[in-house]
């Protein structure tokens, strides 16, 4: 793999502008801006270290005039708002102590001492901004190219840092691995996965909702599941079920949606979808979209009556759980049912509980019907009516 980063996108003028400031010097890329531009996929974020301290970086970004924000001033974040897009600045850091969930840093000037601390060899690589020169103490670009994920140092170590770390590995593994998976991380994430208990259920849930909207989380999914990962925060996971789930998005072209995932891994009980959104610190739309995947039954109905009832995504996500075909709502829109209680009382029913019977029962064999126009809507009203009279 080349020792030298080439992207459109360190051609920027903006970033020229902020190497300037901070100075060559003090300033490399780091992190996933380099892997993913080594790997040739698209680059979402850019991160610098610097030996700058914070203090010295906020100076110099003033002085230059860009705009900056101290998101993370205590553990050493400054973010220069770029006109294409933000940059996290931060400065080198080693660990003084850490405890599983949060550490104590202190700063460094040493950019081997700052890469040591960091998670994963393919996360470790650093770029000169202007030559593109890559420094790498860990291996991380061999690594990268044989699509090995691997800790930096102790793999225990590093867990015991920081507990999260197992669940990144798995998204990472999902993301760039290959098989066979490193022995001494595997090793591990399964001994110490009982320390996940520890943290914060955003922090397991947002982790594992990034793995489950990867392209194909189903055979990580798998192996968590066999090293006893998946029981310390997921036991009620079906791994079968996510693999056929995948299965069926692949072969009809459709979008992978973390949510979705999560349905198929669950068991179908509303009761517990809601436990596990709660779990997850999932948002109200989630905890919603994932109880009405959850109310599913063995069969699906029909695609479009079922968009009609829950709107295009619940439909979706309950036809390709159930293995059925999807293509009836590609590029079809939601109709609005075209009868209103007015039109029921014009026909000489009272106002009250039987208009809305009434409108019920049309609208319930309009759906059968698939949808027909306003005047079989009114033939179904009339037929309605006079059973209702007969």
């Amino acid at each position: 793999m080349t020792e030298k980063l080439t992207a459109d996108w360190m051609a920027r003028d903006d970033l020229a502008a902020l190497v300037a400031a901070l100075g060559r010097a003090n300033a490399r890329y780091v992190g996933g801006a380099v892997r993913d531009t080594l790997l040739g996929q698209p680059v979402k974020d850019i991160d610098m270290a610097t030996s700058l301290l914070p203090e010295q970086v906020m100076q110099r970004l003033w002085e230059a005039k860009i705009r900056h924000v101290p998101t993370g001033i205590e553990h050493g974040t400054v973010t220069a708002v770029l006109p294409g897009g933000p940059v996290e600045i931060t400065t080198l850091r080693h660990d003084v102590s850490t405890d599983g969930r949060r550490a104590t840093v202190a700063f460094a000037t040493d950019w081997r001492e700052d890469a040591a601390r960091r998670d994963f060899t393919i996360n470790a690589l650093y770029a000169d901004p202007v030559t593109g020169e890559i420094f790498d103490w860990f291996g991380g670009l061999e690594d990268l190219s044989a699509r090995h994920v691997r800790f930096i140092g102790d793999a225990h170590q590093r867990i015991r840092e920081d507990h999260l770390r197992i669940l990144r590995y798995f998204r990472f593994q999902a993301r760039f691995g290959t098989l066979p998976a490193d022995a001494e991380a595997e090793a591990a994430c399964s001994e110490l996965a009982p320390t996940l208990k520890g943290l914060s259920r955003e922090r397991v849930g947002m982790e594992m909702m990034n793995l489950l909207g990867l392209p194909d989380p189903a055979p990580t999914v798998t192996r968590m599941a066999e090293l006893g990962v998946l029981a310390v925060i997921l036991p009620e996971a079906r791994p079968e079920a996510l693999a056929a789930l995948t299965a069926v998005e692949r072969a009809q072209g459709a979008r992978p949606e973390a949510i979705r995932r999560l349905a198929a891994l669950l068991p179908a009980q509303v009761s517990l979808a809601e436990q596990v959104a709660s779990r997850f610190r999932l948002s109200g739309a989630q905890k919603k979209r994932l109880a009405a995947a959850a109310a599913r039954t063995d069969e699906a109905a029909e695609p479009r009556a079922l968009a009609y009832r829950l709107g295009i995504e619940g439909a979706l996500d309950r036809v390709l759980i159930a293995g059925a075909d999807a293509s009836p709502l590609s590029g079809w829109e939601v109709p609005s049912f075209p009868l209103k209680g007015g039109q029921i009382v014009a026909r000489g029913v009272g106002a009250g509980p039987e208009v809305a019977r009434l409108l019920r029962r049309v609208e319930d064999r309009w759906i059968a019907e698939g949808f027909p126009d306003e005047a079989r809507v009114s033939a179904l009203l009339d037929a309605e009516l006079a059973g209702q009279n007969s």
